[in-house]
């Protein structure tokens, strides 16, 4: 996904969080993550080092912002 020029986010971020506790909490800092970085990683978790960008966001308690 992250070696495409165009990332569909919305796609891309209902198979990251399809098997998501907070669903609709995942799919919005996923869809903000992938704006911002033009990529999400594969898989439903895990694989962070295909995104660097995403991988490395941080929320404003310095924990991970992207699921």
């Amino acid at each position: 996904i992250c070696s495409v020029a165009f990332v569909d986010c919305t796609s891309a971020c209902e198979t990251r969080c399809l098997v998501a506790n907070l669903h609709k909490r995942c799919l919005k800092y996923c869809n903000i993550c992938c704006v911002e970085c033009h990529c999400v990683p594969s898989g439903h978790s895990g694989n962070e080092d295909e995104c660097p960008c995403y991988r490395d966001k941080k929320n404003s308690r310095g924990g991970d912002k992207c699921p």
